[in-house]
């Protein structure tokens, strides 16, 4: 990878969670509990396990394009490139990878109602195990401050704990009904984009990671999206709803 700048963020980068059975146990505990969960809810609605399935698939491309897009394109001439793609993947695509699922796959089976708040109280919950087995992979690191690291596995943890207590008090006190997954969108895209400036990942584009794009990207769409279905609910006959 050479001694340039960028040779100590991309040996850091470089470090993937691929060979860790602590990450892989918890990635697929986190998939089987929302399986589970999506799974009993169609028995009311078969075409929701189609919603769920489609959004994980969203997710799971979501995730690698992401992750090929910021930082992967940088181990073209690594030798173990394609060990290396293999195993990256972001959240921060997962996100409006799995939202793009979702659509696409209410579109397909004719579902109109909105699923949104279910996904926002669930995602808390891998999104925090996943950071688990970030913790005992040692990638996703923080920058130097002096002696120490910035925490940003523990941060990210803690956010996500933040966000699952939210999600939940709203659910009980009804607010923002159908339209928490927007929120969540927008609340993790801002908290990302300042957060990756104490992360170790390659900034290329104009002094801004490839992850810091995405959020902001993400956080104008549900933005928009959140100001739609807010209008959306106060229209007299109701229109038909995504999220």
């Amino acid at each position: 990878m050479g001694n340039g700048p960028m040779a100590p963020i991309l040996h850091t980068a470089a470090i993937r969670p691929a060979g860790s059975p602590v990450y892989l146990a918890l990635m697929m505990l986190g998939l089987a509990i929302g399986t589970v969960y999506w799974v009993r809810a169609s028995r009311t609605d078969a075409r929701l396990a189609l919603v769920f399935f489609g959004g994980l698939a969203g997710a799971f491309g979501g995730a690698k394009l992401a992750y090929l897009v910021s930082e992967g394109w940088l181990f073209w001439h690594h030798p173990d490139r394609w060990q290396i793609w293999l195993a990256g993947k972001s959240v921060m695509g997962a996100l409006p990878g799995g939202w793009l699922g979702v659509e696409i796959a209410k579109l397909a089976t004719g579902y109109h109602n909105s699923t949104g708040d279910r996904f926002a109280l669930l995602l808390p919950v891998p999104l925090f195990l996943g950071r688990i087995g970030c913790l005992h992979a040692g990638c996703c690191g923080g920058i130097g401050i002096g002696n120490r690291h910035w925490p940003a596995v523990e941060t990210e943890m803690a956010v996500q704990v933040l966000a699952l207590a939210t999600m939940w008090w709203m659910r009980r006190a009804r607010v923002m009904e159908d339209r928490r997954f927007f929120l969540y969108l927008i609340a993790y895209g801002v908290f990302r984009f300042a957060h990756e400036f104490l992360r170790v990942t390659p900034k290329p584009f104009g002094g801004l990671s490839g992850y810091q794009w995405i959020a902001l990207a993400t956080a104008a769409a549900a933005t928009w999206a959140c100001h739609r279905r807010t209008r959306q609910t106060a229209a007299p006959t109701g229109w038909p709803g995504h999220g």
